[in-house]
């Protein structure tokens, strides 16, 4: 891996309001940290920074950075942007020994397209984007390859079938990387299913009862008043 140079100037105005004059003058507030020793308060130059990052590849830099006559040999751990304008607030550089293993993140790279997305309609999906390393500075993968070209639909990558030269993965073997899934189908319903499952626009209100109930008691009413009728001609007959 190729090792980037830096410049920079020890940062003697700390706290927030010195982090705004150095970014006003060009700067990026930094820290090297590691190995034992206090943390070292630095300035570097953004121009600087960004120029020689520009042509780096991959998520892990190995920075030699000359400070005040002293030089450390770092990796960027953490970055820290404007959320809204993006420009780079601060920088921290952790010391590392180019003899001693490091613990860093790795960015997985998918190389090809399935031959489940080409002949099945599927869909990959990228579900670990990072995996945790451990080696040498200088064995550091600028990202983890990983060839799909053979996946089918239903098919997957773990983390056990990922390797890399002097590199040892810290991560469950068995946690899927990648993988080909079936296109979402949505089925519709037939035509008269969707129409006996729409709702009438007004029930039906049934009186038949209520009225049939009325007419009974008039008839009832009727007749008394015909038997009645009969009793009264009975009673003068007799008379």
């Amino acid at each position: 891996m190729a090792v980037i140079s830096l410049t920079g100037e020890r940062r003697s105005d700390l706290g927030k309001g010195g982090a705004r004059k150095a970014r006003a003058a060009g700067w990026i507030p930094c820290v090297v940290y590691g190995h034992g020793e206090a943390p070292v308060p630095v300035n570097v130059g953004a121009r600087e920074f960004e120029v020689a990052m520009r042509h780096h590849r991959g998520g892990n830099a190995i920075v030699n950075l000359a400070v005040s006559g002293n030089a450390y040999t770092a990796l960027i751990r953490d970055v820290q942007y404007d959320p809204l304008t993006h420009d780079i607030l601060h920088l921290d550089f952790q010391q590392i020994s180019l003899t001693e293993t490091v613990e860093v993140k790795v960015s997985v790279h998918l190389i090809g397209v399935p031959t489940g997305v080409k002949d099945g309609g599927g869909v990959l999906e990228l579900i670990t984007r990072e995996i945790l390393v451990r080696c040498l500075p200088t064995a550091m993968p600028a990202s983890l390859d990983v060839d799909v070209s053979l996946l089918a639909v239903g098919q997957s990558v773990h983390v056990s079938d990922l390797s890399a030269p002097d590199v040892t993965v810290l991560m469950d073997p068995h946690l899927t990387v990648a993988t080909v899934v079936a296109p979402t189908v949505v089925e519709e319903k037939p035509a008269e299913e969707a129409v006996a499952a729409e709702p009438s626009a007004e029930p039906e209100v049934i009186t038949k009862g209520k009225k049939e109930e009325g007419e009974e008691k008039e008839e009832k009413k009727d007749d008394r008043k015909e038997d009645k009728k009969k009793d009264d001609k009975k009673d003068k007959a007799k008379a």
